[in-house]
């Protein structure tokens, strides 16, 4: 019986051992460490350029906006007139072109 309990103390030692040598290697590998670092402004030359970007982008922006102004105004027009067109008829002409028939 002795050796049986020889054996599983030796067994145990081996784990123990083989455990602490597995510990070791996992403290061996550490994580990265990464510092951090305080926010650079951008350069002046990049700081421009966006805004000139923006300007571009609002410049277009206005530009689109009077031609769908303008567009529009004329679509409107042309609506009335259209409209106003066929209220004379209505009002005006149509009995006059049946009399004549």
């Amino acid at each position: 019986m002795t050796s049986q309990d020889e054996h599983n103390r030796e067994m145990q030692r081996r784990v123990e051992k083989r455990l602490r040598e597995m510990e070791n290697m996992m403290n061996i590998e550490e994580t990265p460490f990464y510092e951090t670092q305080k926010h650079q402004p951008e350069k002046n030359q990049k700081s421009w350029m966006r805004k000139v970007i923006l300007g571009a982008k609002l410049f277009g922006l206005l530009v689109v906006t009077i031609v769908a102004v303008r567009v529009a105004t004329f679509i409107a027009g042309f609506v009335i007139f259209g409209a106003l067109a066929f209220l004379v008829y209505k009002l005006f002409l149509e009995s006059k072109f049946k009399n004549i028939k």
